[in-house]
C-alpha cells in the first residue's frame, strides 16, 4: 500500500500550500474578532451572530485510548458525539470509534472488529426510518461500511468494480460520503476521483467526475454534501485539489464553483442557511446562503505542527480542520489532521 493519500510527499505538501497561502494573502482576509494568548481568559473568535468561545481537547477519553489523526465527527438524535481516528500507536485500545455524551463524558468506543485502524476517515450519520446508521469510509483498504450506532455492519462495500473503471483495488479510496433520500454518493478522494452512486442498501449506480480541473471533473474531491439551501438539492463537492466547491446535480450534472475565501476545503455541514468548511489549511469557514463569507474561525497559519507534540499548538488557533459539524444547539466540533489527534468544541456565544 502506498503512503497516505493525504501526504503522498509531507514536505513538498506543506512547502506547496505554505507558497499559496502566501501567493493568495490578499485574497483571504481574516475575519476574526478576539484572541487571547494567556489562555488563562477566554478565547472568543467569531463575527456578529457567529461568536463562539474555543475550548480545545474536548472530551474525557479514557486512559487505555489515545487519538491518532482525527478525521470524521457527527452527533446523533440523542446528542452523543462520535469521533472517528486512526489511533495513535501508543494506544491500548484498538478502537478508531469514540463516543461521547452531549457534556463530553465518555460513553465507549467500538470499530477493532473493523480492521479500519489505519484508514479511518469519513464519517456520515443518517436516518433512515426509525433507525440511524453509519457510513464509514475506510480510505487505506478502500472500503466503506454501513454500521448501527453500535457498530454493526449491515454491509460493506469494496471498488465498484462493475463500473471498469478501476484495474484493481489498491487504486480505491474513498474518502467520504452524501445521502440524498436513499441515494448514496461515495467520493474517491484520494483514488481516481470518480464519485460514485449507490442506493442505501449498497447496490451500485453508476459514477461521475473523474480527474481534471475543468468543469464536471475533480481533483481529490474529499467531501460531499446534499446542500438543500436552495429551490433544488444539490451535491456539494470539496474539490479539494482544485481549491474550491464544485456543485453538480443529483445525476452528476456540473452546476457550478466557489473559489473565493477557499484554500483546501475539507468537508461541510448545513444549519439552516449557512454552511461550514473545514478547511485543511488552518481555518473553519462560514458562508451564508449566498456562499459568501460570514468569518474565519481561528486561523492558524501553522499547518506545519500536525505532527508536532501538543505542548506546540497554539491556543485559539487551528492547525489541520479535518471535519467539522455543528450540533443541534449550535455549537460546532471541529476534528484535525494531527498526528496526535485534537477535538475542538466551538461553544457558541452569540
Amino acid at each position: 500500500m502506498p503512503a497516505s493519500p493525504h501526504r503522498p510527499s509531507r514536505r513538498t505538501f506543506l512547502k506547496g500550500v505554505a507558497a499559496v497561502g502566501a501567493a493568495s494573502a490578499l485574497s483571504f482576509p481574516r475575519v476574526v474578532t478576539a484572541s487571547n494568548k494567556s489562555g488563562k481568559e477566554p478565547i472568543i473568535v467569531g463575527a456578529g451572530d457567529h461568536r463562539y468561545e474555543v475550548l480545545h481537547d474536548w472530551g474525557q477519553l479514557p486512559k487505555t485510548i489515545s487519538y491518532g489523526n482525527t478525521h470524521g465527527v457527527c452527533e446523533d438524535s440523542q446528542g452523543r458525539i462520535y469521533i472517528k481516528h486512526t489511533i495513535h500507536s501508543s494506544s491500548q485500545e484498538k478502537n478508531a470509534m469514540v463516543v461521547f455524551d452531549a457534556d463530553g463524558k465518555y460513553v465507549g468506543a467500538w470499530g477493532a472488529e473493523l480492521g479500519i485502524a489505519g484508514g479511518a476517515h469519513g464519517l456520515h450519520i443518517n436516518k433512515e426510518g426509525s433507525q440511524e446508521f453509519l457510513y464509514l469510509c475506510d480510505q487505506a483498504r478502500g472500503q466503506v461500511f454501513k454500521t448501527d450506532l453500535a457498530g454493526k455492519v449491515v454491509w460493506q462495500r469494496g471498488v465498484p468494480d462493475a463500473n471498469g473503471l478501476y484495474a484493481n483495488p489498491g487504486e480505491y479510496h474513498p474518502t467520504n460520503v452524501a445521502i440524498h433520500n436513499d441515494t448514496l454518493f461515495i467520493a474517491d478522494g484520494y483514488g481516481k476521483n470518480w464519485i460514485h452512486i449507490y442506493d442505501t442498501n449498497g447496490n451500485y449506480k453508476k459514477s461521475f467526475a473523474g480527474s481534471g480541473s475543468e468543469p464536471g471533473k475533480t481533483s481529490c474531491p474529499h467531501g460531499l454534501m446534499i446542500d438543500t439551501r436552495g429551490s433544488t438539492p444539490v451535491l456539494a463537492v470539496a474539490d479539494r485539489g482544485n481549491n474550491r466547491i464544485q456543485y453538480f446535480s443529483l445525476a452528476g450534472k456540473h452546476i457550478s464553483f466557489v473559489k473565493d475565501e477557499l484554500k483546501l476545503p475539507c468537508h461541510f455541514h448545513q444549519r439552516g442557511t449557512d454552511l461550514l468548511i473545514p478547511d485543511l489549511q488552518s481555518r473553519v469557514t462560514i458562508f451564508n446562503k449566498d456562499n459568501k463569507l460570514i468569518t474565519h474561525l481561528c486561523d492558524g497559519e501553522k499547518m506545519d505542527l500536525r505532527d508536532k507534540a501538543r505542548d506546540q499548538f497554539l491556543p485559539g488557533k487551528f492547525i489541520c480542520p479535518h471535519s467539522a459539524i455543528w450540533d443541534h444547539a449550535g455549537n460546532i466540533f471541529v476534528v484535525e489532521w494531527v498526528e496526535v489527534g485534537r477535538v475542538t468544541k466551538l461553544k457558541r456565544v452569540g
